[in-house]
């Protein structure tokens, strides 16, 4: 009878982090191909608006850009922390693009076009490993 000694995993091996990043993953594809469908769709202003809202959250790294002393690596200035974590909670696009359809208030498809790519960022992020901050400005695990 032989026995084999027990392996240890990292975050990034265990089987449920696998199965979460796949659906955040997959999610992240599926708001993607939605913003370029609404780019086909309603033209060359509702990609660009989605672009934008793509990129605009690690736009919110800028706050604390000036003071990036005595910081260690991967650690986002504690200022932008509340910027940081509030640009990246993927309840606000998904509620926005819920709540847009039933508001007449605003109809302008390059804005939900715009939607879609700030929830397709947030996805790629946690696919990838990166979620919310610590106050301190670290990776929460």
């Amino acid at each position: 009878m032989s026995t084999t000694a027990p392996t240890t995993r990292t975050a990034t091996t265990k089987p449920l982090t696998v199965v979460r990043r796949t659906a955040w993953l997959v999610n992240a594809l599926f708001w993607s191909a939605f913003a370029v469908l609404e780019a086909v769709n309603h033209g060359w202003l509702a990609g660009l608006v989605s672009v934008v809202f793509f990129i605009a959250p690690d736009l919110t790294f800028l706050v604390g850009a000036g003071e990036a002393k005595d910081l260690r690596k991967g650690q986002l200035q504690p200022r932008a922390v509340p910027f940081y974590n509030t640009a990246h909670r993927a309840l606000i696009p998904l509620a926005l693009i819920v709540a847009y359809p039933l508001q007449p208030i605003i109809d302008w498809a390059p804005l939900f076009a715009g939607f879609c790519g700030w929830l397709a960022h947030i996805s790629y992020d946690r696919a990838f490993g990166y979620g919310l901050r610590t106050k301190e400005g670290f990776q929460r695990a």
